[in-house]
Protein backbone atom coordinates (compact mmCIF):
# COMPACT_ATOMS: atom_id res chain seq x y z
CA UNK A 1 0.00 0.00 0.00
CA UNK A 2 1.59 3.30 -0.78
CA UNK A 3 1.79 6.03 1.78
CA UNK A 4 1.13 9.97 0.91
CA UNK A 5 2.49 12.51 2.82
CA UNK A 6 -0.09 15.82 2.78
CA UNK A 7 1.03 18.83 0.95
CA UNK A 8 2.40 21.34 3.31
CA UNK A 9 -0.45 23.20 5.01
CA UNK A 10 1.03 26.42 3.86
CA UNK A 11 2.69 27.25 0.45
CA UNK A 12 7.02 27.53 2.48
CA UNK A 13 8.50 29.15 -0.68
CA UNK A 14 6.00 31.71 -0.77
CA UNK A 15 5.92 32.57 2.74
CA UNK A 16 9.67 32.26 3.12
CA UNK A 17 11.20 32.36 -0.26
CA UNK A 18 14.75 32.58 1.59
CA UNK A 19 14.38 28.83 2.24
CA UNK A 20 14.26 27.63 -1.22
CA UNK A 21 18.06 27.38 -2.32
CA UNK A 22 18.06 25.36 0.71
CA UNK A 23 15.86 22.76 -0.40
CA UNK A 24 16.46 19.22 -0.82
CA UNK A 25 14.59 15.83 -1.65
CA UNK A 26 14.16 12.84 0.03
CA UNK A 27 12.12 9.63 0.50
CA UNK A 28 10.36 8.63 3.20
CA UNK A 29 10.29 5.09 4.09
CA UNK A 30 7.30 4.24 6.16
CA UNK A 31 7.73 1.15 7.41
CA UNK A 32 5.06 -1.01 8.05
CA UNK A 33 4.92 -4.20 9.82
CA UNK A 34 4.94 -6.94 6.94
CA UNK A 35 6.87 -10.19 6.08
CA UNK A 36 9.72 -9.46 3.76
CA UNK A 37 11.83 -11.17 1.61
CA UNK A 38 15.79 -11.48 1.20
CA UNK A 39 15.05 -9.41 -2.41
CA UNK A 40 13.22 -6.60 -0.58
CA UNK A 41 13.47 -3.52 1.08
CA UNK A 42 12.81 -3.88 4.11
CA UNK A 43 13.46 -2.69 7.80
CA UNK A 44 13.95 -5.21 10.33
CA UNK A 45 13.70 -8.13 7.19
CA UNK A 46 16.25 -10.52 6.18
CA UNK A 47 19.01 -9.44 4.36
CA UNK A 48 20.67 -10.79 0.94
CA UNK A 49 23.57 -12.02 2.50
CA UNK A 50 25.49 -15.01 1.29
CA UNK A 51 25.72 -18.22 3.42
CA UNK A 52 29.43 -18.49 2.97
CA UNK A 53 30.10 -14.97 3.65
CA UNK A 54 31.10 -14.38 7.50
CA UNK A 55 28.11 -12.39 9.26
CA UNK A 56 29.59 -9.36 11.07
CA UNK A 57 29.94 -9.53 14.75
CA UNK A 58 31.04 -6.67 17.64
CA UNK A 59 33.64 -7.36 19.78
CA UNK A 60 33.73 -3.67 21.32
CA UNK A 61 33.81 -2.42 24.96
CA UNK A 62 30.30 -1.69 26.16
CA UNK A 63 29.44 1.48 28.65
CA UNK A 64 27.63 0.65 31.49
CA UNK A 65 24.58 1.71 30.80
CA UNK A 66 21.86 -0.67 31.41
CA UNK A 67 22.26 -1.78 27.69
CA UNK A 68 25.09 -3.62 27.34
CA UNK A 69 25.79 -7.29 27.21
CA UNK A 70 25.45 -9.90 29.70
CA UNK A 71 28.79 -11.00 29.48
CA UNK A 72 32.13 -10.73 27.54
CA UNK A 73 32.31 -11.94 23.84
CA UNK A 74 31.57 -10.67 20.45
CA UNK A 75 28.00 -10.41 19.72
CA UNK A 76 26.51 -10.60 16.02
CA UNK A 77 25.33 -7.45 14.51
CA UNK A 78 21.24 -7.63 13.45
CA UNK A 79 19.69 -6.30 9.74
CA UNK A 80 18.16 -3.06 10.39
CA UNK A 81 17.73 -1.82 6.23
CA UNK A 82 18.10 -3.15 3.33
CA UNK A 83 17.40 -0.93 0.08
CA UNK A 84 17.50 -1.99 -3.65
CA UNK A 85 18.39 1.06 -5.93
CA UNK A 86 15.04 0.19 -8.00
CA UNK A 87 13.15 1.33 -4.62
CA UNK A 88 15.42 4.46 -4.09
CA UNK A 89 16.28 5.98 -7.30
CA UNK A 90 18.57 8.77 -6.58
CA UNK A 91 20.69 7.13 -3.69
CA UNK A 92 24.07 7.09 -4.51
CA UNK A 93 25.44 3.36 -4.91
CA UNK A 94 29.27 1.99 -5.50
CA UNK A 95 29.89 0.86 -9.20
CA UNK A 96 28.79 -3.23 -9.60
CA UNK A 97 26.75 -2.17 -6.42
CA UNK A 98 22.58 -2.26 -6.36
CA UNK A 99 21.90 -2.67 -2.52
CA UNK A 100 22.03 -1.23 0.94
CA UNK A 101 22.61 -2.30 3.68
CA UNK A 102 22.82 -1.18 7.60
CA UNK A 103 23.45 -3.71 10.44
CA UNK A 104 24.10 -2.58 14.32
CA UNK A 105 25.48 -3.58 17.44
CA UNK A 106 22.17 -3.80 19.62
CA UNK A 107 24.08 -2.65 22.38
CA UNK A 108 25.10 1.08 23.81
CA UNK A 109 28.54 2.30 22.34
CA UNK A 110 30.11 5.15 23.19
CA UNK A 111 29.90 8.10 22.78
CA UNK A 112 26.39 8.40 21.97
CA UNK A 113 24.95 5.70 24.03
CA UNK A 114 23.23 4.04 20.54
CA UNK A 115 23.92 0.98 18.13
CA UNK A 116 26.94 1.26 16.42
CA UNK A 117 26.21 1.22 12.75
CA UNK A 118 27.97 -0.45 9.84
CA UNK A 119 27.07 0.26 6.20
CA UNK A 120 27.48 -3.05 3.43
CA UNK A 121 27.33 -2.74 -0.28
CA UNK A 122 26.63 -5.49 -2.51
CA UNK A 123 24.74 -6.53 -6.11
CA UNK A 124 22.08 -8.52 -6.28
CA UNK A 125 23.73 -10.10 -9.67
CA UNK A 126 26.85 -11.22 -7.55
CA UNK A 127 24.47 -12.70 -4.58
CA UNK A 128 23.57 -16.16 -5.52
CA UNK A 129 23.06 -19.25 -3.70
CA UNK A 130 21.98 -19.88 -0.29
CA UNK A 131 21.38 -17.06 1.64
CA UNK A 132 22.69 -16.60 5.59
CA UNK A 133 20.17 -16.48 8.07
CA UNK A 134 20.87 -13.41 10.96
CA UNK A 135 22.13 -15.37 14.05
CA UNK A 136 20.09 -14.57 17.18
CA UNK A 137 21.56 -12.65 20.00
CA UNK A 138 19.63 -13.60 22.79
CA UNK A 139 20.65 -10.70 25.31
CA UNK A 140 19.97 -7.65 22.54
CA UNK A 141 18.18 -4.82 23.44
CA UNK A 142 14.60 -5.17 22.76
CA UNK A 143 14.30 -1.46 21.74
CA UNK A 144 17.66 -1.65 19.27
CA UNK A 145 16.19 -5.30 17.46
CA UNK A 146 13.74 -3.78 14.20
CA UNK A 147 10.42 -5.84 13.91
CA UNK A 148 10.17 -7.33 10.22
CA UNK A 149 8.70 -4.14 8.24
CA UNK A 150 7.97 -3.44 4.69
CA UNK A 151 8.91 -0.19 3.32
CA UNK A 152 6.85 2.36 0.97
CA UNK A 153 9.31 4.55 -0.69
CA UNK A 154 7.83 8.39 -1.04
CA UNK A 155 9.47 11.37 -2.46
CA UNK A 156 9.07 14.71 -0.53
CA UNK A 157 10.58 17.96 -0.32
CA UNK A 158 12.07 19.29 2.78
CA UNK A 159 13.62 22.55 4.24
CA UNK A 160 16.01 22.70 7.04
CA UNK A 161 15.52 24.38 10.31
CA UNK A 162 18.75 23.46 12.50
CA UNK A 163 20.64 23.49 9.19
CA UNK A 164 19.76 26.87 8.33
CA UNK A 165 22.63 29.63 8.60
CA UNK A 166 22.17 31.33 11.80
CA UNK A 167 21.98 34.82 10.19
CA UNK A 168 19.26 33.53 8.31
CA UNK A 169 17.54 31.69 10.64
CA UNK A 170 17.72 34.68 12.59
CA UNK A 171 16.15 36.91 10.28
CA UNK A 172 13.31 34.60 9.88
CA UNK A 173 12.56 33.79 13.22
CA UNK A 174 9.50 36.94 14.24
CA UNK A 175 7.85 35.24 10.70
CA UNK A 176 8.42 31.85 12.03
CA UNK A 177 6.66 32.94 15.30
CA UNK A 178 3.84 35.10 13.93
CA UNK A 179 2.86 32.13 11.28
CA UNK A 180 2.79 30.08 14.44
CA UNK A 181 0.76 32.66 16.25
CA UNK A 182 -1.56 33.61 13.24
CA UNK A 183 -2.25 29.81 12.24
CA UNK A 184 -1.19 26.99 14.38
CA UNK A 185 1.57 26.01 12.25
CA UNK A 186 4.89 25.66 13.24
CA UNK A 187 8.02 25.85 10.80
CA UNK A 188 10.59 23.25 12.70
CA UNK A 189 7.39 20.73 13.38
CA UNK A 190 5.39 20.95 10.34
CA UNK A 191 7.02 22.46 7.30
CA UNK A 192 10.98 21.66 7.71
CA UNK A 193 12.51 18.39 7.94
CA UNK A 194 10.44 15.00 7.75
CA UNK A 195 10.38 12.74 10.70
CA UNK A 196 10.79 9.07 10.53
CA UNK A 197 13.05 6.59 8.50
CA UNK A 198 14.17 8.42 5.42
CA UNK A 199 16.91 8.43 2.94
CA UNK A 200 18.42 11.77 1.60
CA UNK A 201 16.92 15.41 2.72
CA UNK A 202 18.38 16.95 5.88
CA UNK A 203 18.92 15.37 9.26
CA UNK A 204 16.32 15.99 12.20
CA UNK A 205 18.06 17.41 14.58
CA UNK A 206 16.84 17.96 18.41
CA UNK A 207 19.97 19.35 19.26
CA UNK A 208 22.90 21.46 17.70
CA UNK A 209 24.35 19.88 14.23
CA UNK A 210 26.99 17.59 14.63
CA UNK A 211 28.01 17.29 10.96
CA UNK A 212 31.07 14.91 10.40
CA UNK A 213 33.78 15.48 8.15
CA UNK A 214 35.10 13.57 5.77
CA UNK A 215 38.59 11.40 7.24
CA UNK A 216 40.32 11.04 4.23
CA UNK A 217 39.27 14.26 2.35
CA UNK A 218 38.42 16.85 5.25
CA UNK A 219 35.36 18.07 3.60
CA UNK A 220 31.80 17.94 5.13
CA UNK A 221 29.97 14.70 4.54
CA UNK A 222 26.60 14.15 3.07
CA UNK A 223 23.52 12.76 4.65
CA UNK A 224 22.47 9.78 3.54
CA UNK A 225 19.88 8.08 5.54
CA UNK A 226 18.11 8.95 8.96
CA UNK A 227 16.77 5.87 11.26
CA UNK A 228 14.45 7.59 13.55
CA UNK A 229 12.39 6.15 16.40
CA UNK A 230 9.18 7.09 15.54
CA UNK A 231 7.23 8.06 12.47
CA UNK A 232 5.67 11.17 13.94
CA UNK A 233 5.75 12.60 17.79
CA UNK A 234 3.03 14.25 19.33
CA UNK A 235 3.37 17.69 17.31
CA UNK A 236 4.67 16.89 13.94
CA UNK A 237 1.24 14.00 13.42
CA UNK A 238 -0.38 17.00 12.00
CA UNK A 239 1.20 17.36 8.82
CA UNK A 240 3.36 14.42 8.14
CA UNK A 241 0.85 11.58 9.40
CA UNK A 242 0.08 9.92 5.59
CA UNK A 243 -3.27 10.18 4.42
CA UNK A 244 -3.72 6.72 3.67
CA UNK A 245 -3.35 6.21 7.98
CA UNK A 246 -5.55 9.29 9.01
CA UNK A 247 -8.43 7.72 10.75
CA UNK A 248 -11.78 8.56 9.79
CA UNK A 249 -12.79 10.61 13.10
CA UNK A 250 -11.11 11.75 15.63
CA UNK A 251 -7.18 12.07 15.18
CA UNK A 252 -4.04 9.32 15.37
CA UNK A 253 -3.84 10.70 18.97
CA UNK A 254 -6.93 9.12 19.73
CA UNK A 255 -6.53 5.58 18.20
CA UNK A 256 -6.10 2.93 21.15
CA UNK A 257 -2.23 2.84 21.86
CA UNK A 258 -0.97 -0.65 20.53
CA UNK A 259 -2.96 0.49 17.14
CA UNK A 260 -1.11 3.68 16.95
CA UNK A 261 2.12 1.74 17.88
CA UNK A 262 1.72 0.10 14.21
CA UNK A 263 1.69 3.12 12.76
CA UNK A 264 4.08 6.11 14.57
CA UNK A 265 6.84 3.10 15.99
CA UNK A 266 5.87 -0.67 13.71
CA UNK A 267 9.74 -1.22 13.61
CA UNK A 268 9.07 -1.14 17.70
CA UNK A 269 12.84 1.27 17.89
CA UNK A 270 13.13 3.36 20.77
CA UNK A 271 16.82 5.42 20.73
CA UNK A 272 17.08 7.61 23.50
CA UNK A 273 14.38 9.77 24.28
CA UNK A 274 12.61 9.37 21.08
CA UNK A 275 15.40 10.32 19.12
CA UNK A 276 17.63 8.64 15.86
CA UNK A 277 20.60 7.72 14.24
CA UNK A 278 22.08 9.35 11.04
CA UNK A 279 24.40 8.32 8.36
CA UNK A 280 26.51 10.32 6.46
CA UNK A 281 29.21 9.13 3.55
CA UNK A 282 31.09 11.25 1.40
CA UNK A 283 31.10 10.90 -2.22
CA UNK A 284 34.13 12.51 -3.03
CA UNK A 285 36.25 9.72 -1.74
CA UNK A 286 37.41 5.95 -3.73
CA UNK A 287 34.60 3.34 -1.38
CA UNK A 288 32.55 6.24 -0.58
CA UNK A 289 33.97 6.40 3.73
CA UNK A 290 30.97 6.68 5.93
CA UNK A 291 30.52 8.04 9.20
CA UNK A 292 27.44 8.26 11.94
CA UNK A 293 25.84 10.67 14.64
CA UNK A 294 23.09 9.96 16.92
CA UNK A 295 20.59 13.00 18.18
CA UNK A 296 19.03 10.49 21.05
CA UNK A 297 18.35 13.16 24.46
Amino acid sequence: MIRTTPPRPVDVETLFPEVAAYRKEAIRLHPRAGRPGVLDSSVGGPLLWPAGEPWPHCDDDHPETGRAPDGPGPRPMVPVLQLLASDVPGLPFPEGTDVLQLLWCPFDHKPHHTPRPELRWRGTVASAGDMAVAPWVEDAVDEYVPEPCLVHPERIVEYPCHDLPEDLYDGLAERFDRLRRDTGWSYQYHLSVAPGIKTGGHPGWTQDPDWPDCAECGERMEHLLTVDSAEFDGESWRSWLPAEDTPRTGTVRDLPYEERGRIQRAPGLMLGDMGGVYLFLCRRCPGMPYDYRADCS
